[in-house]
């Protein structure tokens, strides 16, 4: 496997702080998507993407503590950014849509948290330390429950029609 794409994690820092921002980044995607459903007066997705938006915020938070005193925020800042790249569990913004369903959230959800997972196995396959190597395979381990909580919410929700997309009134953009 190649080293993934993305900031150069040379050490224990640096994988916290790049786990960090990522999930910072899904957090920040989340509550815009939630806006965006707010504007188009869908309820239930804003309450899907705000519940995605906290359960991501509370995995920062749990490797925030798990850093220790080490500033992981500030270090993120410094070196975690994944330039023209999105962060791995961002949701894609291309793939919204002011008619989606819970089930396209939740779709858009899982494949970011499959990009996280496969972002972590790459750096565990290409990492030298053995304790960045370590931490990855207990991200690797998380990321695969989010996969399968993902999996288990997206049981509750059919998937919709293919005309699911179809309005005959759609919203017009002012000029």
């Amino acid at each position: 496997m190649s080293k993934p794409a993305g900031p150069n994690i040379s050490n224990l820092h640096d994988l916290l702080a790049v786990a960090w921002q990522i999930e910072s980044d899904a957090v920040e995607r989340y509550n815009l998507l939630a806006d965006q459903m707010e504007t188009h007066n869908s309820p239930e997705l804003v309450r899907i993407f705000r519940d995605l938006a906290r359960a991501e915020g509370i995995h920062g938070d749990e490797i925030r503590r798990l850093a220790g005193s080490f500033d992981v925020v500030n270090h993120a800042r410094q070196m975690a950014q994944f330039g023209r790249l999105e962060s791995p569990e961002e949701a894609e913004l291309d793939a919204a849509h002011y008619l989606m369903t819970p089930w396209h959230a939740l779709q858009l959800s899982l494949a970011g948290e499959n990009r996280a997972l496969a972002y972590f196995a790459g750096i565990v396959e290409t990492a030298t330390d053995s304790k960045v190597k370590a931490l990855a395979e207990e991200l690797v381990e998380e990321e695969a429950e989010h996969v399968n909580l993902v999996n288990r919410l997206l049981r509750r929700y059919p998937r919709p029609a293919d005309s699911w997309a179809d309005d005959p009134d759609p919203p017009a953009s002012p000029e």
